[in-house]
């Protein structure tokens, strides 16, 4: 008897579906509430649609079965993070209720240390579910450093784009894709970035401590990436030795 091996894409494909719906129904609410102007809306709605279709081929192409409960963590976590990116975009009109912007990224932000949890607790971790959580992660830095920037200039984009840089240069060099070990200072550094950029961004200390709130953010970031660069680049010099050595025995040979 033939084994049915048929993908039904279905369950996990309702799930991202109605997180477009619960990230729409959050536009309403904030665009009733502060009466958002196009450039929020629009922002919103593509972060909405962006973010069902990238999750749902990527969810197709893992053949996840189930999407799980951590997997959901980061979805209400994306939502939340969409509505912060249409208040941003509408910052660039008129500034946005401060208490509205510091409240949803606050709740993302502590949600950050939810969804790994969960994953761990329930033995559902997987690797769409780590790279969803990094990229929704990555995304918010970069919203917020924007909202900075135009307080304190673009040097603050620095913060955001720096992982994107990161991940373009890998194009150019493949060894920075290798694996990185484990590391307790790398994810406190990530975890500060978002808390240091909130209290520079919720303006609630004078203009010169938030900027050295934010150079601080800066250079502990750039340590990080520095560190996490030259370990990689130690790594492919002792893994290509031996091939280049034995390379060199046969030209010679």
């Amino acid at each position: 008897m033939a084994l049915n091996n048929s993908y039904d894409a279905r369950p996990v494909q309702q799930e991202t579906a109605v997180g477009a719906g619960v990230q729409i129904l959050l536009l309403v609410l904030i665009g009733t509430a502060i009466g958002m102007g196009p450039a929020g809306w629009l922002t919103g709605l593509a972060f909405a649609f962006a973010t069902w279709a990238v999750l749902s081929r990527a969810l197709h192409r893992s053949r996840l079965r189930s999407f799980g409960a951590a997997n959901r963590v980061t979805l209400g976590r994306a939502t939340l993070v969409g509505g912060v990116t249409a208040l941003v975009a509408d910052s660039f009109q008129d500034s946005p209720p401060v208490s509205l912007f510091v409240g949803l990224t606050a709740v993302a932000l502590i949600l950050d240390g939810v969804d790994g949890k969960v994953a761990r607790r329930t033995g559902t971790s997987t690797p769409l579910g780590a790279r969803f959580d990094m990229e929704v992660d990555a995304f918010l830095i970069l919203v917020l450093s924007v909202y900075v920037s135009m307080a304190m200039g673009p040097w603050v984009l620095l913060i955001g784009g720096m992982r994107y840089v990161f991940v373009a240069a890998a194009r150019v060099w493949p060894w920075l894709t290798a694996p990185l070990p484990p590391s307790t200072a790398r994810k406190t550094v990530a975890a500060l970035q978002g808390v240091l950029l909130l209290l520079a961004g919720a303006a609630l200390l004078p203009h010169v401590v938030n900027v050295g709130v934010v150079v601080l953010a800066l250079g502990l970031l750039v340590w990080s990436f520095g560190r996490d660069v030259l370990w990689l680049r130690r790594t492919s010099r002792v893994e290509t030795a031996p091939a280049a050595r034995k390379v060199r025995e046969l030209v010679a040979g």
